[in-house]
C-alpha cells in the first residue's frame, strides 16, 4: 500500500515539539474517541518520559461510549497519565481541561508565575477547535481536512496558564498496518493519500461485524451480508450508488459509507478496543521477532555459501587439505 505518510513539514513540527518539550510543565494529547489508540502518535511517548500527561479523547459524541470508558481505564494505567473526554458540542466539558493541568501541575514551585502546557495531536484530531474553546477566541485555524496548523504559537489562556500548540504531526513509520486504515476512514489521512475503495472495503468489513443492527438499519437493507463486498453491493442499490445498466459503482458507495462515518451519521461508533490492540501489538511484536529471525538465516546462509552435496564435499576435502598442509608446516619449523 502506497502512503506519503510522512510530509516534511511533520519532520520539522515533531523535531520543534522535541526541542519545546523540556520547557513544558505538562504535555496535553489529543487523541480521537473512535481511535485513541490509532490516533497516539507513539514518537510522543518516546520523548515524554515521566512528565504528566493528560490524554484528551475528543469527539467522544461520535463515540461508542461503553467503549470509550473502557480506553480511559486501559489508557489511565499508564504513568503519570489521566485522560478526559471532550466534544465541540460540549464547551462546558472542554474547559475542564484548565482545572485539570492546574491541579496536576499544583506542586508547581509557587515563585514560577505561569504553568506552561503543550498540546498535541494527530491531524484532523478536532485540536484547532479545543484550543478556541479554551482559549474564548480564535486562534486557531480550523478545518475539515487534515493539516490545517502547520507551525507551532504560543496561546495565553490567561489565569497563569500558557498553551504551545504545534502542528498535527504523524509519525515517520506506522508498525501497525491495521492503524492506517483507521486513520484514513476518520479523516486524519488526506483521500488523494490512500486508494478510497480500500479504505472503504475495510470499513465496511469491519462495522458488519462490529455494528451490524447499526448498519442494517442506516442502509436499510432487509438482511445483513455477511463480507464486506457483498454489504457494498446490496448498500449501493438502496442508496443509488449505481452505474449504466445497474452495475454497481463500488467506489461511489465507499465515498458515501466514509463520508457518512466521519460525519458520524452511522451513530456512535469506535473502530477499535483494547482487547484488539493487544492483539495486534502481539502479531507486530511476533512479525519483528520473525524478521530478526529471517535476517538472521540469511547471514549465516551468506556466511555458508550457498552449497549443493557435491559443492560441500569439495569445500570439506579443501578444508581438511589446508588443515593438513598446516599441520606439515608447523611440523617441519620444529
Amino acid at each position: 500500500m502506497g502512503l506519503q505518510w510522512f510530509p516534511g513539514h511533520m519532520h520539522k513540527a515533531l523535531k520543534e515539539i522535541k526541542e519545546s518539550l523540556d520547557q513544558v510543565d505538562i504535555l496535553i494529547e489529543v487523541l480521537d474517541a473512535r481511535i485513541p489508540y490509532s490516533s497516539e502518535n507513539p514518537e510522543i511517548a518516546k520523548i515524554r518520559g515521566d512528565k504528566p500527561c493528560l490524554k484528551v479523547l475528543n469527539k467522544y459524541d461520535l463515540a461508542d461510549p461503553k467503549l470509550t470508558a473502557d480506553w480511559q481505564a486501559h489508557l489511565e494505567t499508564e504513568r503519570s497519565v489521566q485522560t478526559l473526554t471532550t466534544a465541540s458540542n460540549n464547551p462546558g466539558n472542554s474547559k475542564q481541561i484548565i482545572n485539570i493541568v492546574r491541579s496536576i501541575c499544583a506542586k508547581k514551585n509557587a515563585s514560577v508565575k505561569s504553568i506552561k502546557a503543550m498540546i498535541t495531536g494527530i491531524p484532523n484530531v478536532g485540536k484547532s477547535t479545543l484550543i478556541n474553546i479554551l482559549a474564548d477566541r480564535i486562534v486557531a485555524k480550523t478545518g475539515n481536512e487534515p493539516a490545517v496548523t502547520k507551525s507551532q504559537q504560543r496561546v495565553n489562556l490567561g489565569d497563569g496558564i500558557i498553551l504551545f500548540d504545534t502542528p498535527g504531526v504523524l509519525w515517520p513509520k506506522l508498525e501497525n498496518p491495521n492503524s492506517i486504515y483507521r486513520l484514513a476512514a476518520l479523516g486524519a489521512v488526506k483521500n488523494t493519500a490512500m486508494e478510497f475503495d480500500d479504505v472503504g472495503f475495510y470499513a465496511a468489513d469491519y462495522l458488519i461485524k462490529a455494528y451490524p443492527e447499526v448498519m442494517t438499519e442506516r442502509f436499510k437493507l432487509e438482511e445483513l451480508p455477511s463480507t464486506e463486498l457483498a454489504f457494498l453491493e446490496a448498500a449501493a442499490k438502496t442508496r443509488g450508488a449505481l452505474m449504466a445498466g445497474g452495475r454497481v459503482n463500488l467506489h461511489k458507495i465507499c465515498e458515501v459509507l466514509l463520508t457518512e462515518l466521519q460525519a458520524g451519521k452511522l451513530g456512535q461508533i469506535t473502530f477499535e478496543t483494547p482487547g484488539m490492540v493487544n492483539i495486534e501489538k502481539k502479531q507486530m511484536e511476533d512479525a519483528a521477532a520473525k524478521k530478526i529471525a529471517d535476517k538472521q538465516k540469511r547471514k549465516q546462509r551468506f556466511k555458508d555459501g550457498s552449497l549443493t552435496p557435491d559443492k560441500k564435499d569439495r569445500k570439506e576435502k579443501r578444508t581438511e587439505k589446508r588443515e593438513a598442509q598446516s599441520k606439515r608446516m608447523k611440523k617441519d619449523r620444529k
